[in-house]
């Protein structure tokens, strides 16, 4: 046994001090205080030291957790810090944002026992806060530099990963993104009160001064600054890290009615007004759901992130529909239990089948679900429970029913780019590369819609793809 270690027996499990749901309604800051030094030990020293760490195990960056809590709970946070950055590009995200509960936490031997897991995510966050604070965490100077350089579409978390590693490598590293800001979804998609915004810009300034230069502004494919096959010729490789943004709707009678938006309009929306941006589509209302009555659509993270941004909006109510139960929904439980005490109702079971109104919606006519034999997913499927039909009142109306990929073949002209049948980009795993030699691709756009935490996986691994095929290139060439 570890010393100092498996205090779960005395000491029970203790989250940051979370903020009051009356004061939190009214901002967009986060909601959790920072341990402090204290409690931050206290709450690393229950971990059970397993000899099997499940809650590695369950993380998909294989973070080397048991390790860096005994060294938290040991007061060395700089070799903690060391450790976790190890294997995960941004920690200090990963701790805000993970849904821990599914995850590692989940995962927590002492979870399964009935103690309460070790609080991972919020250690995580003290280590790598403290970090900066003490000036540890520095750019990323590179042993030599490189003449190669790598073109990387999208600065999303899949695209900033595989730029932070390949500069590790040396590589001379380009990334362009369609958004005038870096970060993709983690600035636009995720609310402040999840993630600070704050939070993006350092790991930014980071990036920058470790020599990675940014395109922004700069949407690549038909119609876009750059095309494709002009990234192609600039580029000694190319990492495709565009994430999925085309939103899935509601086939139902009057879906085109006036006030039933897609959810990360309204998401971007919201965002960019908190960022100071002039923004049309809020002050005008639409976008907006203060003095609403707003029933978001969808069970997953990004409904969570609808449903509590209108509470801070001040809607006038805020309900959530969602077709199956409680225990199968796709988001995060904390994100639920943060939301429910915020004052979102939620209906399980249940599911819009037409939306009234004249010119815009007023009303959701929604049918009760149940849940009938599994389908190809083993999930059960969801089906209509006769005469059960209920209305709802609604001025706004959000959609979050998930993400697909664009058409990338057309948009980048590439016929060649192998997709799957959904869509995604196909890529041999081994190596991260599609099916066009020196291009390779992660994240969402090869996951469909996912965690950033996967982003990050295949961010970081593409850039060993990438270094293995340059060198590999250079090899033959000297050869």
């Amino acid at each position: 046994m570890a010393s100092g270690m498996m205090r779960f027996v005395t000491v029970g499990q203790r989250m940051p001090d979370k903020r009051p749901a009356a004061l939190r309604r009214r901002d967009f800051a986060e909601i959790y205080a920072e341990f402090d030094p204290e409690r931050a030990a206290e709450q690393a020293a229950r971990c059970e030291q397993c000899g099997i760490p499940y809650c590695q195990v369950h993380c998909p960056l294989h973070n080397n957790i048991p390790d860096w809590l005994k060294l938290a709970a040991e007061g060395r946070l700089e070799e903690a810090y060391a450790l976790a950055a190890l294997t995960n590009t941004f920690p200090e995200i990963c701790g805000r944002i993970c849904p821990q509960d599914r995850l590692c936490e989940g995962n927590c031997v002492i979870e399964q026992a009935g103690h309460g897991a070790v609080t991972i995510g919020a250690v995580e966050r003290y280590i790598t806060e403290t970090a900066f604070a003490q000036g540890w965490v520095r750019p990323v100077r590179p042993p030599r530099e490189r003449p190669e350089t790598v073109g990387i579409i999208g600065a999303g978390p899949a695209g900033l990963a595989c730029a932070e590693a390949l500069r590790r490598f040396g590589y001379q590293v380009h990334v362009y993104d369609r958004y005038d800001r870096v970060g993709g979804l983690l600035v636009y998609g995720i609310p402040g009160f999840k993630l600070d915004k704050g939070v993006v810009a350092r790991r930014e300034r980071l990036l920058r001064e470790s020599g990675v230069q940014f395109h922004l502004e700069s949407p690549v494919g038909q119609g876009g600054r750059w095309s494709f096959a002009e990234l192609r010729q600039r580029h000694d490789a190319l990492f495709i890290a565009t994430g999925v943004y085309r939103a899935r709707s509601l086939k139902a009678p009057g879906s085109g009615l006036a006030g039933i938006v897609q959810a990360l309009d309204y998401l971007i929306t919201s965002n960019r007004k908190g960022l100071g941006d002039a923004v049309p589509d809020f002050d005008s209302g639409l976008l907006n759901a203060h003095g609403k009555r707003v029933v978001v659509v969808g069970g997953g993270d990004t409904a969570m992130d609808c449903v509590r941004t209108a509470v801070r909006q001040g809607a006038s109510s805020v309900v959530c529909l969602y077709r199956r139960d409680r225990e199968n929904m796709p988001g995060s439980r904390r994100e639920v239990e943060h939301a429910e005490e915020e004052g979102v109702q939620f209906i399980w079971q249940a599911a819009p089948e037409a939306f009234l109104g004249d010119d815009r919606v007023r009303a959701v006519r929604a049918v009760r679900m149940r849940l009938g034999a599994p389908d190809a997913t083993g999930r059960r499927r969801p089906e209509p429970v006769p005469d059960s039909h209920f209305t709802l009142e609604a001025d706004l109306v959000v959609q979050a029913l998930g993400f697909e990929p664009e058409d990338l073949g057309s948009l980048f002209g590439e016929p060649e780019l192998a997709l799957t049948r959904w869509g995604t980009v196909r890529i041999d795993w081994e190596t991260m590369m599609t099916s066009l030699p020196g291009v390779f691709a992660g994240g969402d756009i090869v996951r469909g819609a996912s965690l950033v935490v996967w982003g990050i996986r295949d961010g970081r691994d593409a850039a060993v793809g990438v270094h293995r095929y340059l060198e590999a290139r250079a090899a033959s060439r000297a050869a």
